[in-house]
């Protein structure tokens, strides 16, 4: 069949964007001052409830219980193998509709919200249903427990739901993953069990399920994705890094910062666009600890508010990470969920003593002002190379006097210019000749499209006498996660990712979302822009019927302020129903 995507050019399909498609841009440009507003981006951060994908055990945090009535239990077992959160009805009690419920709460700390969810679960309502009453369990969201329309995924004795839901010998099981709707997404989340029907009625007091409930909910586990939209903020800046004209060894950056939500996690460290150093500021007893396991990127965490509230730090930077010479330097204060506020910006020299030797004295055996440089991409002919995001790159070169003559324990001096509007030169690294007068350097998978200038003195730190160029272009690295992989008419599909490498603008890239059926041609559907982290979000709703299989990418486009040359992210394929 031919798809929606086909039936229309790239100008029909912008013209009837509104029509067609609806997408929600949630990302923007974040702020990048302590005394800066909230920005518009909310970060986020993954928790995991009872078990972690790897099957470690995981409190409870965030969940409350409550119950009603006679025979009804919480319980928590967690920390038993294949334990659970445990919401449930003891068979062989006479109940009333709509008195007896056992319910297990989630709530979002103020000011955060869930973003996603995944739960794992299983449960019966083995009793069954008598004259206008039944036992049932559901799962619901986002503010009221009991609200109809807020039920996606439920349990109801009886012909409705006669052999129970879910495995409880396998916990993890797929037949147990519930990913929580959209719509159900907000500040709270209810597992219950309950005697439901027209009050006045009575549910049976029949024998129950083999651990003896006549009706029960098990939650074994929950990926639990909290949205969190304020900044930290950061305070009080002092020490050695924020003045000094030139530093070396370990220079420290004092300050105090606070966050409302998730907490204060990291202090990072960014060097001419590229992260260099970051140290978590307080782990707090281990609460405040990436506990990692999660597939898009995001931290992990055991705690929905993990990390401090408010901390005094005084954070080390080792100057000998990057190289001796002038550098732009960001030092920024994370939250868990990975806002960011800049604590201090600013030009620095490093100046860490080299085994070369005082300034003026000769630079290596055999110096020479007449010295021949050779410099080439290990592998490659050509004086530029380019190359998707991520990829090592060797430079490979010789240096020689006159005759041919090796020049040994040389230092070459490389400058590095990234290729964006107004970028400055910047120092890159100082390889050493051997014997035979040969150097290599490697340039870092995470390196942004640049020009390298080698220069070699004769004489150490003294202008050159001889450089070579050679040119990088590094094609944009795009994540790119979709959820779900299938959808229908009127349905939702969620995109979400980041740029890999920067610097990003700080007004955020622009990206532009294309589609394809299969076989078919490319199509533009929307610009969007990330915010100053890279990061972005978007949504699609599905305004053409099924069947059709599509395939999704996020294109990357060139721009003068940004360091890398077109790229695009793997391509997703969605199955509309």
């Amino acid at each position: 069949m031919v798809s929606g995507f086909e039936r229309m050019s790239k100008r029909a399909l912008r013209a009837a964007r509104l029509l067609a498609v609806v997408i929600v841009l949630t990302a923007a440009t974040e702020v990048a001052s302590p005394a800066s507003p909230a920005s518009a981006v909310a970060g986020s951060y993954h928790v995991y409830t009872c078990e972690t994908p790897l099957g470690e055990n995981a409190p409870t945090d965030g969940w409350s219980e409550s119950s009603t009535g006679q025979g009804t239990s919480t319980e928590d077992t967690c920390a038993r193998p294949g334990g659970a959160l445990i919401a449930g009805l003891r068979a062989g009690t006479s109940r009333t509709a709509n008195a007896d419920s056992a319910t297990w709460a989630f709530a979002a700390p103020p000011g955060e919200t869930l973003a996603g969810a995944t739960l794992w679960r299983a449960g019966d309502a083995d009793s069954g249903p008598a004259i206008n009453a039944f036992y049932e369990f559901w799962l619901t969201g986002p503010s009221k427990l009991n609200e109809p329309a807020n039920v996606f995924d439920d349990c109801i004795g009886g012909s409705a739901c006669p052999a129970g839901v879910g495995s409880t010998s396998q916990p993890l099981s797929l037949e147990n993953r519930v990913v929580v709707p959209e719509a159900n997404l907000g500040p709270h989340l209810y597992v219950a069990a309950s005697c439901g029907g027209i009050a006045g009625y009575n549910c049976p007091d029949n024998s129950g399920d083999p651990n003896g409930y006549a009706a029960v909910v098990y939650l074994y586990a929950a990926d639990l994705i909290l949205e969190q939209g304020a900044d930290p903020k950061a305070s009080n800046v002092s020490g050695e890094l924020t003045t000094a004209p030139t530093v070396s060894g370990t220079s420290d950056v004092a300050f105090s910062a606070s966050d409302p939500g998730s907490g204060v996690y990291e202090t990072e460290f960014s060097v001419d666009g590229r992260v260099v150093q970051s140290t978590v500021v307080n782990e707090d007893g281990g609460r405040c600890k990436n506990v990692g396991q999660t597939t898009d990127g995001l931290p992990a965490f055991l705690y929905v508010q993990p990390c401090p509230a408010s901390v005094s730090a005084d954070v080390g930077f080792e100057s000998a990470r990057v190289s001796n010479g002038v550098h732009h330097l960001v030092v920024s204060v994370i939250d868990a969920a990975g806002n960011a506020t800049t604590v201090l910006e600013r030009i620095i020299t490093v100046d860490n003593p080299s085994p070369q030797g005082a300034v003026g004295a000769l630079n290596g055996t055999n110096a020479s002002a007449q010295a021949t440089l050779a410099v080439a991409w290990e592998r490659a002919k050509a004086a530029r190379v380019t190359s998707g995001y991520g990829h090592v790159h060797t430079v490979v070169g010789r240096l020689t006097g006159p005759g041919d003559v090796p020049i040994e324990g040389a230092r070459i001096d490389v400058m590095a210019t990234p290729a964006y509007a107004g970028a400055r030169a910047a120092a890159m690294g100082s390889p050493v000749t051997g014997a035979d007068g040969r150097f290599s350097m490697v340039v870092p998978a995470g390196a942004s499209s640049r020009t390298l200038r080698f220069g070699y003195s004769d004489h150490v730190g003294l202008a050159p006498v001889v450089t070579q160029t050679l040119a990088l272009s590094v094609r944009a690295g795009v994540v790119l996660n979709i959820a779900p992989r299938t959808a229908s008419v009127g349905r939702s599909i969620y995109f979400s990712g980041r740029l890999r490498g920067g610097p990003i603008p700080s007004g955020g890239k622009l990206l532009v979302l294309e589609a394809r059926s299969l076989g078919g041609a490319w199509l533009e559907f929307d610009v969007i822009r990330s915010n100053a982290r890279g990061r972005y979000h978007a949504r699609y709703t599905f305004k053409f019927p099924g069947p059709e299989k599509y395939q999704f990418r996020v294109l990357c486009q060139a721009e003068a302020d940004y360091p890398f040359a077109t790229g695009s992210s793997r391509v997703v394929g969605v199955l509309e129903h």
